[in-house]
């Protein structure tokens, strides 16, 4: 596929309402009307004055989900490029204490943090506390232009053509409360890159966004058409550079959601109205030639595109941590600190300075972590952190000589773990835990996967690059399609009974800008032997791999069957009896599983 560049169109007139300051983490502006409205409309729901079905899609564009169990809510907040601040952490541990009984707040695969099981008239609460903070909300659910992801450490980077961040700041802010993207077919999910190396997975995106220059002017690649769930399919480009300086990029991404927002025929199956059925049907080359005519349309003249008053403009290492006299230096053994820097610390281009990634187990922070985080970045970091799309937190702007302080302080929070985005780094969706779409325990699943692969004590340098995710029903929230070995929550009936279940996928990639889906395998495990299985796939690579042979290279050498016969025994069939019984519940339950599966509210 030959792509173009953008066809030169003009610019409009129209101004952009307010002038934003560009302070960390404080992204989207707050509306503190919007918290009144949440605050009326709940109530008239609660008295039975307004419908389910009105207030669910009023509340899923102020961030709030309903869950599996009745009466309780999910409150998502957005972290745009996963940016968040000392006093934001401080605000998060403060209304998980008084409003969260789970008592944690839940790094997602989208840079948000999400908080489970509120009570609804604690969550207007929540949300107006949170936005005091400078936090918001606002579109993290519904049919709405969701949290705008990107690379953890964009700015820092070897290899940066330039610091991708203002500009997806100003996309963040021209898009949220925009008409075209509060009601569309489905959610539209965005995400820039900051290098060719692609952190930020733009394939598997909506929208998506890599850095270009063409004779010294700043542009963007320009991706549509990516997603995962039940038909995965990668982004193709749609153009190969857009400018951003002059705003085209913005004037490019709204023609696209206006054509998406007009396909009434995608409305009619909500699982799949993503954009990327639309192009999968049509072509780029088609839809490129309804975005070039959609540029030619009287809305352009309406818009103002300029990027004054919202580029996001703030200088981080103006404000990086000065150098101090003197730091704390290990004494006598430093292996386990050795191990940390190797696989959790990043040079920055920046001299004398260092991204720290921090292994967020299961992507759970307690209060008690989330301030000790910020007392930690208001010391070390000038204030500046963001979370990764695999559930970390990455500290940025770490003098080298503060990083051993920087690791003991993490200790004393259970934070120091080494191997952040390592094989023991599992990743997870919340499953049944909250979602009403989850099959499976996936959370409690992810515990027992840790809980194995560190009883392992890997030390192989290639076996730890291998990447384990899993979701707990077949739509992806845990990214399980591009990982190394993936999962997806299923079941077996025996009979009457039922047991939890696993379908494997093996082979998926998402880095150096390598983006694939894994072999779905033709093995249904039940999920209590699904470690097992993990044991038996990384001892079968460990002993038949070729000498420096990636577990990829391997999976694509030997072929799914072999995998499959790995693990023949463990999907043979299991009589329900009492010592079986095991088999019937599912991780970190405690009563016979059952499937029990709502309608999901993001397609609502």
């Amino acid at each position: 596929m030959e792509s173009a560049s953008l066809p030169s169109t003009r610019t409009g007139s129209l101004e952009h309402p307010e002038v934003l300051e560009n302070v960390p983490g404080h992204v989207i502006p707050i509306l503190e009307r919007e918290f009144d409205d949440f605050d009326t409309e709940s109530t008239r729901f609660l008295q039975g004055d307004l419908d389910e079905e009105s207030f669910i899609k009023f509340r899923l564009k102020q961030g709030v989900y309903g869950q599996r169990q009745p009466a309780v809510q999910m409150v998502r907040v957005k972290l745009p490029l996963g940016g968040v601040v000392p006093d934001q952490l401080d605000a998060f541990a403060a209304g998980i204490e008084k409003y969260v009984p789970l008592r944690k707040g839940h790094i997602t695969t989208r840079q948000n943090i999400q908080m489970h099981h509120v009570p609804l008239p604690d969550a207007a609460n929540l949300i107006r506390e949170l936005g005091d903070a400078g936090l918001s909300s606002r579109e993290g659910c519904g049919n709405t232009m969701r949290n705008v992801t990107g690379d953890p450490r964009a700015g820092t980077l070897e290899g940066e053509l330039f610091d991708v961040t203002p500009y997806a700041g100003a996309y963040v802010r021209y898009f949220v409360r925009h008409p075209t993207t509060q009601s569309m077919p489905r959610k539209f999910k965005t995400a820039f890159a900051a290098t060719d190396e692609d952190n930020a997975i733009t394939k598997i995106h909506d929208m998506a966004f890599l850095p270009r220059l063409r004779d010294g002017v700043r542009g963007v690649e320009v991706r549509v058409g990516g997603g995962t769930s039940i038909m995965p399919r990668l982004a193709p480009t749609l153009y190969d550079f857009v400018e951003l300086d002059n705003g085209d990029y913005l004037k490019v991404t709204e023609a696209v959601v206006r054509i998406f927002d007009r396909q009434d025929w995608l409305r009619v199956n909500r699982a799949r109205a993503r954009i990327k059925v639309m192009i999968d049907k049509i072509g780029i080359d088609a839809f490129r030639e309804q975005v070039e005519e959609e540029l030619q349309g009287d809305w352009v003249a309406e818009r103002d595109f300029s990027l004054d008053g919202i580029l996001y403009d703030h200088d981080e290492e103006a404000h990086a941590p000065a150098l101090r006299e003197s730091y704390a230096t290990p004494n006598g053994d430093s292996s386990d600190f050795d191990r940390f820097l190797a696989t959790n610390v990043w040079a920055q281009r920046q001299p004398g300075f260092s991204t720290v990634e921090v292994k967020v187990r299961r992507g759970d922070l307690t209060p008690d972590q989330l301030r000790g985080l910020g007392r930690i970045m208001r010391e070390y970091t000038g204030g500046y952190a963001r979370t990764t799309v695999h559930q970390n937190l990455v500290l940025r702007w770490v003098r080298n000589e503060a990083l051993y302080e920087v690791w003991r302080r993490l200790g004393e929070l259970d934070l120091a773990d080494a191997g952040a985005d390592e094989i023991t780094d599992v990743v997870s969706c919340p499953g049944t835990d909250s979602c009403k779409l989850g099959i499976t325990s996936s959370m409690g699943l992810n515990q027992a996967v840790h809980e194995r692969l560190e009883a392992m004590r890997i030390d192989d340098e290639l076996t730890r690059r291998i990447h384990v995710k899993m979701s707990g029903c077949p739509n992806g929230c845990g990214q399980h399609h591009i990982a190394s070995i993936g999962f997806y929550g299923a079941s077996i009936k025996v009979g009457e009974h039922t047991i939890p279940a696993y379908i494997p996928h093996v082979g998926g990639a998402y880095e150096g800008g390598d983006v694939r889906y894994g072999q779905r395998l033709k093995s249904r495990l039940p999920a209590k032997r699904v470690p097992e299985a993990i044991e038996r796939w990384v001892r079968f690579f460990e002993s038949d791999r070729a000498e420096g042979e990636e577990f990829n290279a391997f999976v694509d050498r030997v072929g799914a069957a072999e995998f499959e016969a790995r693990v023949k025994d463990l999907t043979m069939p299991i009589e329900f009896n009492l010592e079986n019984m095991n088999y019937f519940v599912d991780w970190s339950k405690n009563a016979p599983f059952e499937v029990i599966r709502g309608e999901g509210e993001c397609a609502v």
